[in-house]
C-alpha cells in the first residue's frame, strides 16, 4: 500500500472514530427524551423541573463551547479531544448511578462540560483534515449521517433500556460506548496544525457567556411557575442581557477574546449559526412533547416510543447523508437550507391535526419524516459554513459556534416550548371545567407545535437574508485575499 493510499486510509479510520465520538454526545441528548418520564418518577422531578434534565446538559455545553473551541486552539485538538471524550464517559457514569435529582444535574451539567470540550475539536479536527470544498462535503455527509443516527439509536435504546432494566442504564451504557473511540483516536487521529501557546484564555468572558445563557434559560423555566410579569422571571431577562453584552463588550476589548467578533461578521456564517440555533429550537421543542404525547397520552410504553420516533432519526440520517450532501454539490447552501426549514415547518404543523384518539399513521408518521428528512437535509449545508472562510486559528472557535447556536437553540427552546405549553393546559383546564386532562395536555401541546413552527419560518428569513455562499464545487475552497481559509 502506497503512503498516499495509507494517509487516506488513516484519514478515513479517523474520521469514523471522530463521528463516532461525537455519536457518544448526541445519544446522550437523545437517550434522556424517552426515558424522562422514568428518571421524573422515580427521582420525583416535577414537571416544571423535568426540562433541567435536558437543559442542564445542554445549557452548559452551549455556555462552554466557546471556551473548549479556543482551547483546542491553544493545546492541541487531539489532545483536548481526548479529555473531553474520556471526561464523558465519566461523567455520563456518574449520571447513571445518580441517588438523587441534584446529583443527576450536577452529572448532566459535568457532561456539558466535557462535551464543549469535545464537539468542537471533532468539527475542527474534520475541517482541518479535509480542506477541500467537495471532499469536504462527503466528509461532512459521513459525519451527519454517523451522528444524526445517534438520535435514532438513542431514542431506541433509551426506550428498550428503561423499559427491560431502568432509566440509569440510558447513561450507564456510554461506558462502553465510549471505548472505542478512545482507543481510535489515541492510533489514528492526528493533529498537524501547531497548538497556538502565546494566546491567553479568555476566562472572564467564558463566566460571562455562561452565566449570561444560563440567566436566559432560567428566565423561560420561571415563566411558567411565576408568569411572565413577575419580577423575578424579568430580573432573569434583564440580567441576562446585561451579562451578555458585557460579554460582548468584552470580546472587543481584550487581546485574546474568547470570540472573535470577525467570525460572527461574514453573513454566511452568520445565517448558518443562527438558522441552526431556530431549527434545532423547533426540534428540541417537539421531541419533548411528543415523547410525553406518546407516553403520557397515548399511554404508550417507553420502549413503544423509542420505536416510534424512528422514522423521525432514520429521515434525519437520509436527510443529511444523502439529500443534503447530495445537494449541496449542485445548489447554493442558502437554497437547500432554506427549503429544507420550509419543509420542517410544514411537517411541524401537521402535529396540529393530533388528538388524543389520533393513531400514529398516517398524519404523526408521515409529520415525523418530514421534520426529519427536511430538518436533516437543512442543517447539513449549515454545518458546512460553520467554518466558511475562517483562518486556521479560529478554527475551533468557529466550529464550536454552530454547536453553540445548536445547544442553545434547543435548551431555550426546551424552556420556552415547555413553559408555553404547560401555561397553555393550565390555561384551558380553567376555561373548560369539564375537560378531560389529557385533552388539555394535547391543547399545551398544540401551542408549542405552532410556536415550533414559527421558529422554522423565521430560520427560512434568516437565511435568505443571509446566505448567499457559492456550491462548494465552485469556488468555496479558494482562499480569500488573506490566503487562510480551511474551507
Amino acid at each position: 500500500m502506497s503512503s498516499a493510499t495509507t494517509r487516506t486510509h488513516n484519514r478515513q479510520l479517523a474520521l469514523a472514530f471522530i463521528s463516532t465520538a461525537q455519536l457518544v454526545v448526541i445519544f446522550n441528548a437523545a437517550v434522556l427524551n424517552v426515558a424522562l418520564p422514568s428518571a421524573q418518577a422515580d427521582l420525583h422531578i416535577s414537571d416544571g423541573n423535568r426540562q433541567w434534565v435536558i437543559t442542564s446538559y445542554t445549557l452548559v455545553f452551549g455556555g462552554l463551547l466557546l471556551l473548549g473551541g479556543r482551547l483546542g486552539d491553544l493545546l492541541g485538538r487531539k489532545r483536548v479531544f481526548i479529555i473531553g471524550l474520556v471526561g464523558f464517559v465519566v461523567a455520563s457514569a456518574l449520571g447513571g448511578l445518580a441517588p438523587t435529582t441534584g446529583i443527576l444535574l450536577a452529572a448532566r451539567a459535568l457532561q456539558g462540560v466535557f462535551g464543549a470540550l469535545l464537539a468542537p475539536a471533532v468539527l475542527s479536527l474534520i475541517s482541518l483534515s479535509f480542506p477541500d470544498g467537495k471532499e469536504r462535503a462527503k466528509a461532512f455527509g459521513v459525519y451527519a449521517a454517523i451522528v444524526t443516527s445517534g438520535s435514532a439509536i438513542g431514542l431506541l435504546a433509551g426506550g428498550l433500556l428503561t423499559e427491560y432494566l431502568n432509566w440509569r442504564w440510558a447513561l450507564l451504557v456510554s461506558i462502553p460506548l465510549g471505548i472505542i473511540p478512545i482507543i481510535g483516536a489515541v492510533l489514528f487521529v492526528r493533529d498537524e496544525s501547531e497548538p497556538d501557546r502565546t494566546k491567553r484564555l479568555d476566562i472572564p468572558g467564558a463566566i460571562l457567556a455562561t452565566l449570561g445563557l444560563g440567566s436566559l434559560v432560567y428566565g423561560f423555566t420561571l415563566a411558567q411557575s411565576h408568569g411572565w410579569s413577575n419580577r423575578t422571571t424579568l430580573g432573569s431577562f434583564v440580567l441576562a442581557v446585561v451579562l451578555l453584552t458585557a460579554f460582548i463588550m468584552l470580546q472587543a476589548r481584550v487581546r485574546d477574546p474568547l470570540l472573535p467578533l470577525r467570525i460572527l461578521k461574514e453573513r454566511n456564517r452568520a445565517g448558518a449559526y443562527l438558522s441552526a440555533a431556530l431549527g434545532l429550537l423547533a426540534l428540541f421543542g417537539v421531541s419533548l412533547f411528543l415523547t410525553f404525547y406518546l407516553q403520557t397520552v397515548k399511554d404508550y410504553s417507553p420502549a413503544r416510543t423509542g420505536v416510534a420516533f424512528l422514522p423521525l432519526a432514520i429521515a434525519q440520517v437520509i436527510g443529511s447523508s444523502q439529500v443534503g450532501a447530495r445537494l449541496l454539490t449542485r445548489l447554493r447552501p442558502g437554497t437547500i437550507m432554506a427549503g429544507g426549514y420550509l419543509g420542517a415547518a410544514v411537517s411541524v404543523l401537521l402535529l396540529l391535526l393530533l388528538d388524543v384518539d389520533t393513531s400514529f399513521s398516517p398524519v404523526l408518521l408521515i409529520a415525523e419524516i418530514g421534520i426529519g428528512l427536511f430538518l436533516g437535509t437543512a442543517l447539513m449545508p449549515a454545518t458546512s459554513l460553520a467554518a466558511y472562510r475562517v483562518g486556521a486559528e479560529d478554527a475551533g472557535v468557529a466550529s464550536a459556534m454552530i454547536n453553540i447556536s445548536t445547544q442553545v437553540g434547543g435548551s431555550i427552546g426546551t424552556a420556552l416550548l415547555n413553559t408555553l405549553a404547560t401555561s397553555a393546559t393550565v390555561a384551558y383546564l380553567a376555561t373548560h371545567q369539564d375537560a378531560q386532562r389529557n385533552a388539555a395536555l394535547v391543547h399545551g401541546y398544540h401551542t408549542a407545535y405552532l410556536w415550533a413552527a414559527g421558529s422554522l419560518l423565521l430560520a427560512v428569513v434568516v437565511t435568505l437574508a443571509l446566505v448567499n455562499a457559492p456550491r462548494p464545487n465552485m469556488n468555496v475552497s479558494s482562499p480569500p485575499p488573506e490566503g487562510k481559509a480551511v474551507l
